[in-house]
């Protein structure tokens, strides 16, 4: 919740809404969609069509009801809370650092009058939230992230499952041309999750935010100690001779030529550093 200003700091009036018309002043388009946007008195110049009978009726004044726009901006985040992401070697977890840029994400989107859902894995049952917009359905996304990742937590260590179901949920929330924004490692993602995120990517726009560990970048060979959330402690072998693993650089230039952009997100970097590179993304979504 205290990253809504971090969002909004610096961004400029929220043009993305407006209805295409000359004029200096930003409003929110309205439409006649179908899913309502909000009931308010009605002034003069107001269809007729949409008043709303059950205000008028309660309040004894006329109220109207207005819609979203069907071409409106539907946005749903997908957060990886796998246990492979409760990690870190700096500041925080992998899966702290995808949650605060999600949150920056989704109150930018908010703010520009667009609707945001969430999706987010663990070793549990996937947590699902259809597009809303307004700070409420921020609100409900901010408490929806911290009750997952809390269970994420406590949960017995496990294998990572797959990326694959969220994909399929994630689908079904939004419609044709909807914008899916995933924050992941994309460590074992499972064996049909490149072919179905190509598959979605014919449907929805995809962005991608590849969360990156100080440790990850640069690991020299050696002996390194760790503990785990129920105070286990080990030592990892980080040895020479092992196959170096894919840069977060390569993985994403590989995406990009499925068409499905993307930025690294450095998890000892900060808010502070998130908060340009997710009005860099909201700006292409």
């Amino acid at each position: 919740m205290g990253l809504r200003h971090l969002a909004r700091r610096g961004s400029a009036p929220a043009t993305r809404t407006l209805a295409g018309l000359p004029g200096g002043i930003v409003t929110r388009r309205r439409g006649r969609g179908s899913e309502p946007d909000d009931v308010r008195l009605w002034s003069e110049g107001d269809d007729m069509r949409h008043i709303d009978r059950n205000a008028t009726a309660r309040t004894g004044e006329l109220h109207v009801r207005t819609h979203h726009d069907e071409r409106d901006r539907a946005v749903v985040l997908l957060a990886d809370f796998r246990p492979s992401m409760l990690f870190g070697t700096r500041r925080t977890l992998r899966s702290v650092a995808a949650a605060e840029a999600l949150a920056l994400l989704g109150w930018r989107v908010v703010g520009d009058g667009g609707r945001v859902g969430l999706v987010v894995g663990h070793a549990g049952e996937p947590t699902a939230l259809r597009p809303a917009g307004g700070e409420r359905a921020m609100t409900a996304i901010t408490g929806a992230l911290a009750l997952a990742h809390a269970r994420a937590l406590d949960a017995p260590e496990a294998a990572d499952p797959p990326l694959e179901p969220l994909l399929t949920i994630a689908a079904s929330l939004l419609p044709s041309g909807g914008h899916l924004v995933i924050a992941s490692a994309l460590d074992a993602p499972g064996p049909d999750f490149d072919h179905l995120l190509t598959l979605a990517a014919e449907k929805l726009s995809i962005r991608l935010i590849l969360v990156s560990d100080a440790f990850e970048r640069a690991r020299p060979a050696g002996l390194y100690p760790f503990a785990l959330p129920d105070g286990r402690r080990g030592t990892l072998d980080a040895g020479r001779g092992r196959p170096p693993a894919a840069s977060a650089e390569e993985r994403l230039a590989d995406y990009a030529h499925r068409g499905i952009a993307g930025i690294r997100l450095d998890v000892e970097a900060g808010p502070e550093s998130y908060a340009p590179q997710m009005e860099r993304l909201d700006a292409v979504l």
